[in-house]
């Protein structure tokens, strides 16, 4: 009796650890797929972003490049609840908020100062192996669709 309670119970701990792992579809590692992608003159270029737990929230990595070439990193640890959050490392942004559309979509609002700069979409594929943010913004550099593989 014992041992089948403890099996029972083990299949129900790995169970539900697979669950939350498998749950969003944002979360990994995700490179740029610049054939896929189309940017204006002078955007900047996130090369790398991840998506990764972080307690009750979520950590968003970025590393990139901007026009010059010159690298950029930049961090946002929040919720996909539509508030806004502190960016560090961004130039021109200092906070970001993404809300939860479906299991599938996130839309995101960048701020500088309490001013929206950017807005998007991140839409992860049907297959979760790809995913494509789209951003407009008041600046035509900040208009892209930037295509990604996860890793």
């Amino acid at each position: 009796m014992k041992t089948r309670i403890i099996l029972a119970s083990l299949t129900a701990f790995f169970a539900g650890i697979a669950l939350c792992f498998a749950a969003d579809p944002n979360m990994g590692t995700w490179k740029l797929n610049e054939a896929k992608s189309k940017f204006s003159p002078g955007a900047t270029k996130n090369h790398t972003v991840v998506y990764a737990p972080a307690g009750d929230m979520v950590k968003v990595t970025v590393d990139g490049v901007d026009k010059d070439g010159k690298a950029e990193h930049n961090e946002w640890t929040g919720k996909f609840d539509g508030k806004d959050y502190k960016v560090t490392g961004a130039v021109g942004s200092d906070t970001r908020a993404y809300t939860k559309v479906d299991d599938r979509t996130l839309d995101m609002t960048v701020k500088t100062s309490g001013k929206v700069t950017i807005t998007g979409k991140v839409v992860v594929s049907a297959d979760g192996k790809s995913r494509t943010v789209s951003t407009t913004g008041a600046n035509p550099q900040m208009n892209n669709t930037a295509v990604y593989d996860k890793q």
